[in-house]
């Protein structure tokens, strides 16, 4: 199946995204580095009603590859996104509630995992 998309543009077209100042960059990486920052709290404290937490089976977020999903997850038989994922060990490994995709909590544990995990290469197969 080929799917066509017309956009019909005359003459040529010039779009430019605003630039970025140095300001920009600095208030960027702050705010970066704080939720990095409390996404690592989160993750090596209990997010349920037990003493479990993300870091007893992932430490330092090993085995976690943040950078392959979407992807088929047998424990929910379906396509799921990290947060999904988060969410299922949550409720399952510490028996807690989940928590929205949009939570600022899950944006923070989904940012500490994908920071840790940076230039860690795949094993084809595994992952």
């Amino acid at each position: 199946m080929t799917l066509g998309l017309g956009l019909g543009l005359a003459g040529s077209v010039n779009v430019q995204a605003d630039e970025f100042t140095k300001a920009d960059l600095e208030q960027w990486q702050q705010d970066f580095t704080w939720t990095v920052k409390k996404g690592e709290r989160l993750f090596h404290s209990p997010l349920g009603s037990n003493t479990v937490s993300c870091d007893q089976c992932h430490p330092n977020a090993a085995n976690t590859h943040p950078e392959t999903y979407p992807k088929f997850q047998k424990q929910l038989g379906r396509v799921a996104t990290l947060g999904d994922m988060i969410n299922w060990c949550i409720q399952n490994p510490a028996q807690g509630k989940p928590m929205s995709l949009d939570d600022p909590r899950m944006i923070a544990l989904e940012a500490y995992i994908t920071y840790e995990r940076r230039g860690v290469p795949l094993a084809p197969g595994k992952h």
